[in-house]
Formats: structure tokens, sequence, C-alpha cells
């Protein structure tokens, strides 16, 4: 009763019961409807049901705040194997347990990007190559994808291709990609243990990381993602070191945050803005080591400079097309002209950045790669200031079309019922074409009941929840939520990362598409144990 009336408590969970609520709301409309018209049509019922959501979640987060605000932590006095060697245990267990993903999907699971990569890699026409104004046609690496990764994928693939197979180069790369990831989930158990995480919970994550088919199925996909993933989860755990403990940064300590900071940057290009996002926050917060933060910062901010306008062109390596930003402006004048009449000026300024002679077929709600794909690459300043002149005006004319358009491109990242482009699993024949013998071995069964498994996870009630993208972003927002109720500020920078991911998402060409949200996924795990620890301060009796 007393929880009725803590003002502050209940405000907290009012707001957050009224977002979650009206994300379920307007979310099963898009689902349903591509648009919010079941919502508004039928507006008696929808103001019901956010009554009896709002009721529901509040009930809800008011229990669970009052579960955190009243746990007290037992520290067990059982001393075993596990607290002892924590992170050999822990990286043993994976290994072991993901021995029978690394076996039947042998010697790697290839989806179109690393393909199309290992095409750019060998000189083979592409189109990455092809979408974009090659600074230098006989250089077919382009930065679409990160070169670095480009050039460990087809390294490990030539070096295979050198000793007469192709299959043992691509498990070469994910060999390296195995180990970094477990690696990296085992590092996260031993911090755990080091902040005294409670046991249960972090056999609890160590049977998650092991058992939970996501986790192995992108280890053996050799798509770019996997690597970043694991370098955002180090990001996450520093700034929350950082935080917490008033460290006097070394030089090995300078030198190994810039480093981190530079892999990001490296592995995926929206990296970059992560840091850049997510960094400043930690500068504000941690003055304990303000100027070396500060060197840091500047050093990762020349190094990006001269990466992109000095490194790179002068290897002839060509940047990724601009239409790679311009998911969100693209995809809202597609949807435009479906649904509305242009005028002849419109329709010529439209057709010379995206060919307006099947816009309207190639629009798809929920993807707008088919509408990018023929983005003009000839296309000059002076054209894309037009097109956006005009795409300004139609957003005054019809702002409602805009909205359908961004929301039905990002929704399932926010709304906990939608599962899409989940997992890799299938034989891609891509670079078979051009000559490369790679193929799956023999276990076609064992990939079948894997592949199956991993399919069939996110329908599974409640553990399938974990792999959701909507309900892990939930968990960011609760965990905000708890961290202001409680007046913890400082807390909410460690989860920055995440919510720049999260915004990365929002603008990606594709909705509810899990590698995207894989870096706050993967460290979900991590990210609890660090809010316990936080929120829960000294509490734990430090081993």
């Amino acid at each position: 009763m007393k929880d009725l009336f803590n003002l502050k408590k209940n405000i907290s969970a009012s707001i957050l019961s009224l977002i979650y609520s009206l994300l379920i709301i307007f979310g099963t409309s898009y689902m349903i409807k591509g648009n919010a018209s079941i919502v508004f049509k039928n507006y008696i019922l929808s103001i019901i049901a956010l009554i009896v959501l709002f009721t529901l979640f509040r009930g809800i987060i008011l229990f669970i705040f009052s579960l955190i605000d009243k746990y007290k932590p037992k520290v067990s006095k059982l001393k075993n194997i596990y607290d002892k060697h924590p992170f050999i245990i822990s990286i043993t267990v994976i290994l072991v347990l993901w021995l029978p993903y690394i076996i039947s999907f042998y010697p790697a699971i290839l989806s179109p990007d690393p393909s199309y990569q290992i095409k750019q890699y060998f000189g083979i026409p592409n189109k990455y190559s092809d979408y974009s104004v090659m600074i230098d046609p006989s250089v077919t690496i382009t930065n679409h994808h990160p070169v670095i990764h480009t050039l460990l994928l087809g390294t490990c693939l030539k070096l295979g291709n050198m000793i007469g197979s192709d299959n043992l180069g691509l498990f070469m790369y994910s060999i390296i990609q195995i180990l970094i990831l477990s690696s990296v989930l085992a590092f996260t158990l031993y911090y755990m243990k080091k902040i005294s995480t409670p046991f249960k919970y972090r056999i609890f994550s160590l049977l998650v990381y092991s058992l939970v088919p996501m986790f192995p199925l992108y280890a053996m996909s050799a798509v770019k993602d996997v690597i970043f993933t694991s370098l955002i989860i180090l990001y996450i755990l520093l700034i929350y070191h950082l935080l917490k403990n008033k460290i006097d940064l070394k030089l090995k300590h300078i030198l190994g945050i810039l480093l981190l900071l530079i892999l990001i940057v490296l592995f995926r290009n929206n990296g970059f803005h992560i840091v850049l996002l997510s960094f400043p926050f930690l500068l504000l917060t941690e003055r304990t080591n303000f100027k070396k933060l500060l060197l840091i910062f500047i050093l990762f901010l020349t190094f990006n400079y001269s990466y992109n306008n000095i490194i790179l062109p002068s290897f002839k390596i060509t940047p990724s097309s601009i239409r790679e930003t311009l998911s969100i402006p693209f995809q809202q004048t597609a949807r435009y002209v479906k649904y509305n009449k242009l005028t002849k000026e419109e329709y010529e300024i439209y057709d010379k950045v995206l060919d307006m002679s099947d816009l309207a077929d190639r629009y798809k709600p929920e993807i707008s790669d088919p509408v990018k794909n023929k983005y003009n690459k000839y296309t000059t300043n002076e054209e894309l200031k037009e097109y956006f002149k005009y795409w300004l005006k139609d957003l005054t004319k019809d702002p409602v079309t805009y909205i359908d358009a961004t929301v039905n491109n990002t929704y399932g990242y926010v709304y906990p019922f939608k599962t899409n482009w989940y997992i890799y699993y299938k034989y891609d024949t891509r670079i078979v074409k051009d000559g490369f013998n790679y193929h799956y071995n023999t276990l076609k069964a064992s990939r079948d009941i894997l592949s199956g498994f991993g399919k069939i996870f996110p329908y599974i009630p409640i553990i399938g929840l974990i792999s959701n993208i909507g309900f892990n972003t939930w968990i960011l927002m609760f965990l905000t939520t708890y961290l202001i109720y409680k007046k913890k500020l400082k807390g909410i920078v460690y989860l920055i990362p995440s919510y720049i991911v999260l915004l990365v998402c929002v603008a990606s060409p594709v909705n509810t598409y899990f590698r995207y949200a894989m870096p706050y996924i993967f460290a979900m795990p991590l990210t609890i144990s660090l809010f316990i620890d936080y929120v829960k301060g000294d509490l734990y009796e430090k081993k």
C-alpha cells in the first residue's frame, strides 16, 4: 500500500506504462493495417484498451519496482570451482555447447552481405560496386561494408585457396569470430563475478549464451555485425567501469580505450555515430579523467577523419553511397508517390533521383532497399537539393503518409509482438557461381534440427522474448525509468550506446532486422547485471 503514496514511483511507473500501452495499441494497428486507422476508427475500443493496458502495465511495473527496492542480495558461502575460474569455465561451456552448430554449419554461414564482400575482395563485379561511382573501376572494394572486415574475410578465404581448400579458409574466419564472441561473452561473466552479481543470475546468463540459438548461429555467420557486437559489449562495459571506479588512467589504459574506439569504427561504419553520440556523456560525468578522456576523443575524431578522407582514398577505395543514409526520406517519397497524384514538376525532380518508372510498385512498407536500389548514383548535389525541396513541400501536404512510411519501417524495434529477419542458416550460392568451392558438409539432418530450433525459438512462450527486439527495447526503457525514479541519472550513461544503436535501427532500411539490433540484445545479460550492481551499490559484498 505504501507504493500508492510514493509520488515519485507512481509518476515513473505511470509514464512508462503509458508509453508501453501506446506502443502496443499503435504497433498492432501498423502490423495489421500498415497505418493507425484501427486506433482512430475504433477510438472507443482504443481508449478502453489503453486504460486496461495502462492499468495492467502500471501494476506490473510498480510490483517489479518494489521487488528491486526491497531486494537484499544473499552472498553464497559456497566456494565452487566456477567462482574460482569464471572466465575459463564460461568459455569452455560456451564452446562445448556451440560445438554442434560449429560442426553442422562448417565452414561458415554465408548470407548475401559477406558473399558480396568476398566478391569485392577478389575483384568480381558485384552490386555494391555498381551502386557507387567508383574512384578507380579496377578497385572493386568499397566502404559500403567495413573494409577491414572485407579484408579479414577475403584474406582467410585466400589463404584457404592457397592450400587447396576454400572451405578451410572460411573456417579460419569462423574460428577467429567464434573466439572473439565467446571470449567477450565469457569476459562479461567474469566481470559479473567481479561485481558480485548473484550466482544464479550468472548461471542463467551462461545458459543463455550457450543454449539460445541466436548466439551460436551468429557465431558461425560471417557478417560484420558479430565482431562489431562484441566490441560494443566491451564499450558498454568500459563506460560502466569508468563511471563506477575512480581510475587514474595510465598510458596503457589510454591506448587500450583508443584502440577499442577505433576498432568500433573500423568494423562498422555507423560505429562512428555510436561513439560520437555516447562518449561525450562519459566526458561530462567522469570528471576524474576528463582531460585524458578528452584527448582520447580528439584522437578518435582525428583518426576517423584521416581514415575516411586520406587513408581510404589513397587506396582508391570508394566511400559508401549517400543513398545508405537516406532510407527514411526515400521511403517517405515512395509511399507518397504510391498514394498521391504528382505534378509534372514533382515527377521530373523525383525521377532524377529515384527512377519514377516503377517507384510505386517498388515501395515495400517494411524494407526500403527496393526503393534505394534504383537511386541514381550520378545524382548531383544540386539535384539532391531540389529533391529535398519538394520532399519538404510534400511533407506539408501529407504529413500522415510520411509518418506512416517511417513507422511501418521501424515499429518492430519498439513493438514486442513482431519477429522478423531473425537468423541466417541457408546455404548461399553467390560465390559458388563465381568458382569458389564453398559447400556445407553432409550433416543436413543436424542442420535442419538446429536451424529449426533457431526458427521456432522466438515463438516459445516467455523464454523466446530473449531474442525479441521490441522486448529488449522495453527492458532498456524500464531500466532507464527505474534509474530516473531512483535519481541515479549517472547510471543512464552506460545505457546510451544501446539507445544510439536503437536510433541507428530506426534509420536503417529494414523493419525488425535482428542483426541491426544485435549489439544491445547480445549485451542485455550484462546490461541487467550492471544495472543491478549500480542500483544496489555497496549492498554486495566484494569477494
